[in-house]
């Protein structure tokens, strides 16, 4: 059926069978990491990033398409999570910026095209310095191409259809805009969850509503804060669907499970909104058993669930940090408040406001110690207008450490960013990890199971031995104007191997100072940094 115009209902079915079909497909684009090391998680940031914006649309009952965009693009900005999900938030948050300037209940062809155009220039916009061959050069050559043949397009249907065309096609072409995706052999990770999006806003137009599949959630950690079990007793089974009610129950959470027998229907999930999830199943039915548990109380302490009322300290330092070891050395060397994540979790723009608020200081310095981390924890930056707050751009934990030495409590927090900076810019950072496929990198040949040493965020070696690997790595980081070294080691480390990679260093400068600190850091045998 020819679709002449987007309304709320369907606004949200779009957005919704987008949603969905990248969370489907998360791991796939998980394994397009262009380092062929086991943390990617293009996918999952991506899909948690819109999942946060669906929930929130979802729970809006408002019938005006500019206050659900606006609850969309708020929840997907609180919800961003790695690059290419703010990136993708940024996009959301272009939709809204169309949709309010528009200000129409009904989206026309035009409409929408507007929308998907100030999609792109929102998100090429929240960019520093726009690297083309990424998910940025995929929404924006999708919405110009389509632009330009807009005379061809009689209904959404076929608008949006073109446009996924366009989409895959500057998604097969991103090898050759950047170099280091051609020799990898991969196309663009966050540019291939965008395309599974719109797939799910085209499948939603042609009346297709994709049911969520279920998968086993990889962090040992929960993301969700609420464990919810209930049986249900349907008041209706002959028109009784089940995708009805899994599909939308799965967007607000992991981990579900489901069966239904006879009429009766019974369902597990892990959620942050246990309300929304009893208040949605009881439109179905009755409820005959219902459980909800605090799953996080056994692995962190909770601070009250309230905000501190005593005057704010002048100072707070907030970092990102993983590996119990790793995390408390941070601590010890002055951090207030650690987030856990980074490697293979990064953590969203509002782990970073709640982690402000609950510091409670006038002025705080965030240290992400990820590459990938330091453009979520940016965007808290004009969401806690009551603090002044900085990130630091460190990229590792070698940086973050390296960082904290130099931090002074006494000083001006333009002094301590400058000090911190220059401390950052001065260290060598080194890890050693494990390769997951085959695959040539910097000249480097790399098969499956693999160790490999990074330098400086290249791939400088990789051997079967884990020590060789090691002492290479070494080699390539220490000279003889270095003065210390620290060696963080990992969960599968033992003292004998990390005391002889200690020994190592001093045989490559004998008057170096080498530190060993028991990480207990999980993917990563061991993190250094030389300065």
């Amino acid at each position: 059926m020819a679709i002449q115009g987007i309304d709320v209902p369907l606004l949200k079915k779009m957005v919704m069978n987008g949603a969905i079909n990248l969370k489907n497909h998360h791991q796939e684009v998980d394994e397009l990491n262009v380092f062929p090391v086991p943390d990617g998680d293009t996918g999952t940031n991506m899909q948690m990033t819109v999942m946060s914006g669906v929930r929130e649309m979802n729970n809006c009952q408002s019938t005006s398409i500019v206050d659900v965009a606006k609850i969309l693009s708020r929840g997907c900005l609180m919800g961003a999570r790695g690059n290419s999900g703010v990136i993708l938030s940024q996009f959301f948050r272009g939709l809204y910026v169309a949709i309010k300037e528009i200000n129409k209940d009904i989206l026309n062809v035009d409409d929408f095209l507007k929308v998907l155009i100030s999609g792109y220039k929102v998100a090429y916009k929240a960019v520093t310095d726009p690297v083309e061959g990424t998910i940025l050069t995929v929404v924006r050559e999708a919405a110009c191409n389509t632009e330009e043949h807009r005379k061809e397009f009689k209904d959404i249907n076929s608008m949006m259809t073109f446009y996924l065309e366009q989409a895959k096609i500057s998604l097969n072409n991103t090898p050759n805009l950047l170099p280091v995706l051609k020799e990898a052999g991969v196309v663009d990770s966050g540019g291939t969850g965008f395309v599974r999006i719109v797939e799910g806003m085209v499948l939603a137009l042609e009346g297709k509503l994709i049911e969520a599949e279920e998968t086993k959630p990889k962090e040992v950690k929960p993301t969700f804060t609420y464990c919810v079990e209930f049986i249900l007793e349907i008041n209706n089974k002959d028109n009784f669907n089940e995708a009805d009610i899994k599909s939308p129950i799965s967007l607000l959470g992991d981990t579900l499970i489901t069966s239904l027998e006879d009429n009766i229907y019974k369902l597990h999930i892990h959620t942050n909104k246990p309300g929304r999830v009893v208040d949605y199943a009881q439109g179905f039915g009755e409820f005959s058993a219902i459980k909800i548990e605090n799953i996080r109380l056994k692995h962190t302490e909770l601070e009250g669930g309230v905000y501190s009322k005593k005057p704010k300290k002048k100072y707070a330092l907030v970092a990102v940090c993983f590996g119990d070891g790793i995390s408390q050395t941070f601590k010890d060397l002055g951090v207030n408040y650690v987030i856990e994540g980074g490697q293979t979790m990064n953590p969203a723009t509002n782990d970073f406001v709640e982690a402000v608020n609950k510091v409670n200081a006038e002025n705080v310095i965030i240290i992400p110690n990820n590459s990938n981390v330091i453009m979520a924890a940016e965007q808290a930056i004009d969401l806690c207008k009551d603090t002044n707050v900085r990130v630091l751009k460190t990229k590792t934990i070698a940086q973050g450490y390296a960082s904290l030495m130099v931090y002074d409590q006494n000083v001006d927090i333009d002094v301590n960013v400058a000090e911190m900076t220059s401390a950052i810019q001065n260290v060598k950072s080194g890890e050693v990890t494990y390769s997951i496929r085959d695959t040539e990198i910097n000249g480097v040949k790399i098969e499956v199971d693999d160790y490999m040493g990074i330098a400086n965020g290249k791939i400088v070696v990789s051997c079967k031995d884990k020590a060789e690997t090691s002492r290479k790595l070494l080699k390539e980081l220490v000279t003889e104007d270095s003065e210390i070294v620290t060696i963080f080691y990992g969960q599968d480390i033992n003292k004998a191997e990390v005391e002889a990679l200690a020994a190592y260093c001093n045989e490559i400068a004998p008057d170096i100072d080498v530190e060993v600190i028991d990480g207990k850091q999980d993917i990563y045998s061991y993190i250094i940094a030389v300065e």
